[in-house]
């Protein structure tokens, strides 16, 4: 396999999980008596340009298909994350009636309904029909394709050319990343402003977070790789801010090469410092990764069987792919997490891909009264154990497998 980016012939291995099924591909009773696919899961790094990167099995439109289950609003706090980056982009840029701004990968809308609230034009590209259904039920304009140069040139033509471009936790997703950065410096005004937030490589790897290695993820990425890509693609990078978000993400701000008046921030080299430091431009940085999973399994494994031992019983919270990626590799089944909770009904009554769970509504949960719950997106721990505050009236605990096995009170 050569680099998605370079074409360098791709040698150093970061992370091998052997094989799983699409992490969205939730089965139904229909499907449950069918075979599923399963595809080898295993991740390389490039040792010219360090884009980290997923072994290509399966094409996007295998991946995201037109009944894709993940819709961004069901989480109040990535909803409030939404709602700041909307205000504080406003403010910074001083955008208003006559701008116009375009998410790519808008999803259901979570993030552009508050750019209509501001009275700004506005335009989502979600190539799902579930969630485009789902933000045009919002009132929101929704192009309804996969984004790439062709398609950034075409909306330019037709006038709609934007002042600021968001592309949330997107960029990993792409198999030809080149093609979808170059479609920004394609749709992007003169002076126009790209935003671009992902799960930032250096903490994935701090944390062992090896979860958030699935299919639809083909890139894991540093400052390091994405300032490369945009430079060859028509972007400058010009700013960057570290977030909390999804265990530690990064907001890299662009502009056109050619067109482009931002400063560079201190940020920028601080980050690339900071990764530098940590060794990302050497190798060892991603060969020493691909033991940490193994703990983090028995780790898992070894709670789930004492607890059933002990007469205790483990629920689960959030059918989310991280948590496919978690119970495939570890080998969960059924008799040792016998159901997952979540608030998005597109994944109620159906089933985890691989392990075969059944994801049921919360209250599922206070009819099971279990002794644990083990919160599957860790990164939404806070907001998960505020939902699920009453679980304490009968003794129950909360657990986290990721970094370490955790259990909460």
């Amino acid at each position: 396999m050569k680099c998605r980016h370079c074409a360098t012939d791709l040698t150093l291995p970061f992370l091998d999980l052997g094989s799983a099924p699409p992490s969205n591909a939730y089965l139904t009773t229909t499907t449950l008596n069918a075979p599923e696919a399963w595809y080898p899961l295993r991740v390389l790094a490039c040792t010219n340009c360090w884009l980290v990167q997923t072994e290509d099995h399966a094409g996007r439109e295998a991946l995201f298909t037109e009944d894709y289950a993940y819709f961004s609003s069901f989480s109040s706090s990535w909803l409030a994350h939404a709602k700041a980056y909307v205000g504080g982009m406003v403010q910074r840029f001083g955008l208003d009636a006559q701008s116009h701004v375009v998410e790519v990968a808008a999803n259901d809308g979570y993030l552009l309904q508050y750019v209509q609230q501001a009275g700004i034009p506005c335009l989502g590209i979600e190539p799902t029909a579930s969630t485009a259904a789902a933000a045009r039920d919002k009132g929101i304009t929704i192009d309804e394709r996969f984004f790439g140069v062709a398609l950034g040139r075409e909306l330019a033509a037709a006038g709609l050319g934007a002042d600021l471009m968001a592309a949330n936790n997107v960029l990993a997703h792409v198999p030809d990343i080149n093609d979808f950065v170059g479609g920004f410096a394609a749709l992007l005004k003169a002076q126009g402003v790209a935003t671009f937030e992902f799960p930032h490589l250096m903490r994935m790897v701090q944390f062992c977070q090896f979860d958030t290695a699935y299919h639809e993820h083909y890139s894991y990425l540093s400052l390091t790789a994405v300032q490369r890509i945009f430079a060859a693609n028509g972007l400058a990078v010009f700013d960057v801010q570290e977030l909390p978000t999804h265990g530690g993400s990064l907001r890299v701000l662009a502009q056109r090469s050619d067109t482009g008046h931002h400063a560079v921030a201190p940020a920028v080299r601080q980050v690339l410092d900071a990764e530098a430091a940590a060794g990302m431009l050497t190798a060892d940085f991603y060969s020493q990764f691909d033991q940490q999973p193994r703990r983090i399994a028995r780790e898992l494994l070894s709670f789930l069987i004492a607890t059933a031992e002990q007469g205790g019983r483990v629920g689960a919270y959030g059918a989310a792919a991280k948590g496919n990626t978690l119970c495939n590799f570890a080998g969960v089944r059924p008799h040792l997490l016998p159901y997952v909770v979540d608030k998005n009904p597109a994944k109620q009554g159906k089933f985890m891909p691989g392990s075969r769970i059944p994801i049921v509504d919360e209250a599922h949960l206070r009819a099971h009264r279990p002794s644990h719950v083990l919160i599957l997106p860790w990164n939404l721990k806070d907001e998960v154990m505020a939902q699920l505050s009453y679980i304490r009236e009968w003794g129950g605990r909360f657990v986290t497998a990721v970094p370490k096995l955790e259990i909460f009170p």
